[in-house]
């Protein structure tokens, strides 16, 4: 006997009708032999109504009533769900939150779930019902109701999911499942059948998917497999698992996050404790930082830039000054006419062609890159606004992505290796430190680690305009070069610079490729640090813990060590430091996040 939990969203259960089909699906998986646990969100348009209803009582309604009032909408459609499975023959007991077990912290309006019971939910099962559970829900230590913010309900489900053990949990919606980009926006885009936990929260902080970061963490630590399935019909839909062979996707798919804000903090001193006063203030307010771009300074200045979502860049700007007012030097900047297009992937570990492949799809397409940031499995870039439909375009025909079998980049080529075998080790690391997690959404940083094998190359004063980028890495991935770690920052006039890691044995042959190419480029200059240390945190909810970069950075902060380079992810925070400070920034981040050396 399996036990199954299924997801049913606003759209789902909006009218009686829907509400019935609902309650048909859970019947039939349950005359088929499982045990179904119902995870349902409010009816339609009910939340937001509810806090419209809200706002004309007062601007600014207090939050612990906000939630108290939000979590009517999902007590009526478990309710009316629960009384379908009965009209159709099976038992049901509809649960709220509270009465489920659900204990969160108290942060009203996002609450994160600390634990959940299972000792009535597992009596019900076992006694024939069909368990049918609000979303989105919880209650604190002192019996407050809480709500878990955006995407709860799949939250609730992938929790579930994770302390019943659950055989799979399955989202219902209202498309036919994970597509290579959005299809409204690219007509060609592709359903996919199967994506990595790492792609799609990759693909999922993006903006793309329709999944929310925080009930794919869970899955991912859980080891949940979650099946994503139209509602509307009995299409298979997209499973959310590791792979099972080698037969790994060089590029999965292709997200657009449409309104992006820019903060630039220039002539920041370059000295330890410069960014861990920065995040420490976005930390303070919650702010959640996107892309977060240093490159090697000049001279003894450096330069910061960062992204943020547009709602968010009046808070953002308050805590970048706050940050330069304490540290007594820097100017704050700021844009606002950008968007980002990333490509996710986990095959690009092993080829060194994805990046070139990336580039030149946006130049052949006249689109202008403004910001680079790259983690092991995505390159994101920084495009004007108006251009963000040409970029994804662009990028979704030049990775060939409406093709079930999509061919390899036209440039460089698959490197031997052990791929899978990181993998593993990395799986067995998150699964001793989600042993210890004293909460269900503690943070999970399963892994620091120490590169000291690599080398940086910058190269600066480049036109700034489309090619650019496409000639670097294309010369570097006909070379044979991997490259990890890059970072283009804004530029300023009319040129720009890059900078990038290669491994130290590929270092000469990598200089030898640019110097030929840069020949042709008046004014360009190259220059490269043969010794360097790259330091990176590794983890699960990077993207929705906020304060994760802080400590990062305070830490090595309070080691005295300097930050050099800074690029981001979603799963990733890698800094370069000077090979000096290696052992002891390695040490330092060790013990700030409890792992052992």
């Amino acid at each position: 006997m399996a036990l199954i939990v299924q997801k049913f969203g606003g759209s789902s259960v909006a009218d009686a009708m829907r509400i019935m089909a609902a309650a048909q699906r859970a019947v039939d998986a349950k005359r088929a032999g499982n045990q179904v646990v119902m995870v349902i969100s409010a009816r339609g348009d009910k939340t937001d109504e509810l806090i419209e209803l809200a706002k004309q009582i007062g601007d600014h309604p207090p939050p612990r009533e906000m939630d108290m009032l939000l979590a009517t909408g999902e007590q009526e459609s478990v309710a009316l769900v629960a009384m379908a499975v009965q009209a159709l023959g099976e038992r049901a007991v509809s649960l709220t939150g509270y009465q489920i077990g659900i204990l969160t912290d108290s942060t009203f309006t996002k609450a994160r779930i600390q634990r959940i019971q299972t000792d009535r939910m597992r009596r019900l099962l076992d006694e024939g019902n069909i368990v049918v559970a609000a979303g989105f829900q919880g209650i604190d230590s002192d019996f407050n109701i809480t709500t878990l913010g955006r995407g709860g309900s799949d939250t609730t489900a992938t929790a579930l999911a994770a302390v019943l053990e659950a055989d799979v949990c399955e989202i219902y919606t209202d498309v036919d499942g994970i597509y290579t980009t959005d299809p409204r926006l690219i007509k060609s885009a592709r359903k996919m059948n199967r994506i990595a936990y790492d792609e799609m929260l990759e693909l999922t902080s993006l903006g793309g998917g329709k999944m929310h970061s925080r009930s794919i963490e869970f899955a991912k630590k859980y080891r949940v497999p979650l099946l994503v399935r139209p509602a509307y019909s009995k299409g298979e839909g997209t499973l959310i698992a590791p792979y099972e062979d080698d037969n790994v996707p060089m590029v999965t798919g292709v997200a657009l996050v449409k309104s992006e804000a820019i903060v630039n903090l220039r002539n920041l001193p370059d000295r330890p404790g410069v960014l861990a006063a920065l995040f420490g203030k976005m930390a303070d307010r919650k702010i959640p930082i996107d892309m977060v771009i240093q490159d090697i300074a000049a001279g003894a200045v450096a330069e910061v830039s960062f992204t943020v979502p547009q709602d968010d860049l009046a808070e953002a700007l308050t805590a970048a000054q706050e940050a330069v007012k304490a540290l007594g030097a820097g100017e704050v900047h700021h844009g606002t006419n950008v968007a980002k297009v990333s490509v996710v992937g986990a095959g690009m570990r092993t080829h060194t062609g994805v990046a070139a492949q990336m580039f030149r799809s946006l130049s052949d397409a006249g689109v202008n890159i403004q910001m680079i940031t790259t983690s092991e499995i995505k390159i994101s870039v920084l495009v004007n606004r108006d251009q963000r439909e040409t970029a994804l375009q662009a990028a979704h025909e030049g990775f060939s992505l409406h093709l079930a079998r999509a061919a390899a980049p036209s440039v460089g080529y698959r490197q031997a290796g052990s791929e899978s075998k990181p993998m593993v080790n990395r799986s067995e690391l998150e699964q001793d430190v989600v042993k210890r997690l004293a909460s269900m959404e503690d943070i999970v940083v399963s892994e620091v680690q120490l590169d000291e094998e690599q080398s940086r190359v910058t190269v600066r004063h480049v036109a700034d305009q489309p090619g650019v980028a496409a000639e670097v890495f294309g010369a570097v991935a006909e070379g044979g070069v991997m490259v990890d770690l890059i970072v283009q920052n804004i530029s300023h006039g009319a040129h720009a610079d890059l900078s990038f890691t290669v491994p130290r044995g590929d270092l000469e042959q990598c200089l030898l490729l640019l110097r030929e190419l840069i020949e042709r480029w008046p004014g360009a200059e190259l220059s490269f640090e043969k010794d360097i240390a790259m330091l990176s945190v590794m983890g699960i909810g990077l993207r929705s813990h906020t304060g994760v970069g802080e400590r990062m950075f305070r830490a090595l902060a309070d080691a005295g060590v300097n930050v050099q380079m800074v690029n981001t992810s979603e799963i990733r925070i890698s800094v370069v430091v000077a090979p000096t400070d290696a052992k002891k920034a390695n040490t330092a981040l060790l013990t700030t996040f409890g792992l052992k050396s």
